[in-house]
């Protein structure tokens, strides 16, 4: 049985997916771009305080399952641009402290809403 995660806390879905959903012990999050839920209006005012964003929305959606980034066994990172891969990873890292999940980083042609970042996440609940 599945269970659909929904939170204030992270941007409200702009098409017909769930922000997570939970299956037995797993938690499948669609992607986050730098959309403040507070505002709904996007962050980009550097790669950075886009990445942060997009982090955390991340931050919400583990928060409403009651686990955090430790439970964060594999992420995927879709860049508009390869060049903000250091930046990207340097905020990215900050969030993490041992044991980091695998990981794979993609340069895309286009992500949502033209952002530079798009971050999804599976964790263990």
């Amino acid at each position: 049985m599945k269970k659909i995660i929904n939170t204030t806390h992270a941007p409200a879905p702009i098409g017909p997916y769930s922000q997570a959903v939970i299956i037995g012990n797993i938690m499948f999050a669609s992607g986050q771009i730098a959309i403040n839920p507070l505002t709904a209006e996007l962050v980009t005012s550097s790669i950075q305080e886009e990445t942060h964003q997009v982090m955390k929305n991340i931050k919400g959606l583990l928060d409403e399952a009651g686990i955090n980034f430790s439970n964060i066994v594999k992420t995927s990172i879709f860049l508009k641009d390869m060049n903000d891969f250091a930046a990207v990873n340097e905020v990215y890292g900050s969030y993490f402290t041992a044991d980091y999940p695998a990981r794979e980083t993609v340069q895309v042609s286009r992500l949502p809403k033209d952002v530079n970042v798009e971050i999804s996440v599976i964790a263990s609940v």
